[in-house]
């Protein structure tokens, strides 16, 4: 508890202030040392402090033309891209015309040659188709004929007596005889 207090005990050996008041002795004031090094500062921090914020508004007038000149090269340059983005649009157009034209034409063509393929297709189908028809008609006229000369076979066996063959064999002997006087 000691400690506490002896802060307010100590505040007790102190002279006491006076009070509040106002010093007007121009020495003691020092007024007289703050106006000297003041006009001295002022006289020639003058000339410094102009030169740095002559130089600060350089600085600041150069960056600004800068960005100026910079700002007019990036406007060109956007100018001339729309005008190189419109010749491109331009070209697509055309391409995409001539393209589907293109197309058409092909598809046209494609077509013809397609159906001129088929045409030629169609001609050998139908030869094939014809010949395999004749093939056809001809194994069946060589099976009736073959049918027609086992009947007429059999039935001449069954009527075909031995004179009667005979007769036959003679008969085409001499049919052999006059083509062969007749060739001579």
């Amino acid at each position: 508890m000691k400690n506490v207090i002896d802060p307010f005990i100590s505040l007790s050996y102190w002279p006491s202030a006076g009070g509040f008041g106002s010093n007007t002795n121009i020495l003691e004031t020092n007024i007289i040392n703050s106006s000297v090094v003041l006009s001295v500062l002022i006289y020639f921090g003058k000339g410094v402090l102009s030169n740095l914020l002559d130089n600060r508004k350089q600085k600041i007038l150069e960056t600004i033309r800068n960005s100026e000149e910079l700002c007019k090269g990036a406007i060109d340059q956007l100018e001339k891209a729309r005008a190189c983005l419109r010749n491109v649009e331009m070209i697509a157009d055309e391409i995409q015309v001539n393209g589907n034209s293109q197309i058409e034409r092909e598809k046209e063509d494609l077509l013809n040659t397609a159906s001129d393929n088929l045409e030629q297709l169609e001609d050998p189908k139908n030869e094939t188709i014809y010949s395999e028809q004749q093939r056809a008609f001809d194994q069946i006229r060589q099976q009736v004929s073959r049918q027609a000369l086992r009947r007429a076979i059999g039935t001449l066996n069954s009527r075909l007596n031995t004179e009667l063959h005979l007769r036959t064999i003679d008969h085409n002997i001499g049919l052999l005889r006059t083509m062969m006087n007749t060739n001579d």
